[in-house]
């Protein structure tokens, strides 16, 4: 198997999954008192539960900044062969 090199924004998705799945438990063991009838856990537990969206917007700001570097790459290419098949349509001198 052939290791391919990191993508620009690769990084933020994966923060951003380990951020999001931090606020997941955190969500979970906040909700599971009210379901287990005991006593709730205090405010700054609902707080940590946020995670969850804080996570979900670095996640999808490295999408977009790979969609961002994909697109830019992909003009340059375009812009490479338009001016290849310029110079080849031109005639020689």
């Amino acid at each position: 198997m052939t290791a391919t090199p990191p993508a620009p924004g690769d990084g933020l998705v994966r923060a951003g999954a380990i951020v999001f799945i931090v606020g997941a438990v955190a969500t979970l063991v906040t909700v599971a008192p009210l379901f287990l009838g005991t006593e709730p856990f205090p405010s700054i537990a609902y707080a940590v539960c946020m995670l969850m969206g804080v996570g979900f917007l670095i996640a999808a700001a490295g999408v977009l900044r790979s969609i961002a570097v994909q697109r830019r790459a992909a003009r340059s290419a375009q812009a490479a062969q338009a001016a290849k098949a310029a110079q080849a349509a031109r005639p020689a001198a």
